[in-house]
């Protein structure tokens, strides 16, 4: 029982990361607000970042930089991809709350529910309006 305990917390970095993973999924789906929704990616970019980094780490290497009496290196490869996509993410995060600003002007609110039945009254208005104006060109077509 003891050995399960010491591996279980010797990957701490894998809990973590998986905590946070759910952490921000759940969020993403169970949130209605969009800048919550953001926050959960976020939270769910994060979380992989944390995963990526601790696979490339090497028990008992060193930085990717040679001298002497060094064999044994950690992978540089996951830190730059990390890099890369921290960039990409906080553009991500950017255009998304840009969005957000744009359906707030649109809309009024940033809540999909309410979007859902702004854009479906908008909807009922635009049939009626439609049937309305069919109407109006039959009653001017119909000879009297």
């Amino acid at each position: 029982m003891d050995w399960l305990l010491k591996d279980w917390f010797s990957h701490y970095n894998y809990w973590i990361a998986i905590f946070l993973m759910m952490i921000g999924f759940y969020t993403v789906i169970s949130r209605g607000n969009m800048v919550k929704q953001i926050v959960g990616l976020n939270i769910f970019q994060t979380s992989v970042f944390i995963l990526y980094i601790s696979l490339g780490n090497v028990a008992g290497g060193s930085a990717p930089i040679v001298r002497e009496g060094i064999t044994l290196f950690s992978n540089p490869l996951p830190h730059v991809l990390i890099l890369t996509a921290i960039v990409v993410g906080v553009a991500t995060s950017a255009l998304g709350l840009a969005l957000i600003v744009r359906i707030k002007e649109a809309y009024g609110t940033i809540e999909e529910d309410e979007i859902r039945e702004v854009d479906r009254m908008r909807e009922s208005v635009e049939i009626h309006i439609e049937d309305a104006l069919q109407d109006k060109t039959l009653h001017e077509d119909t000879p009297r």
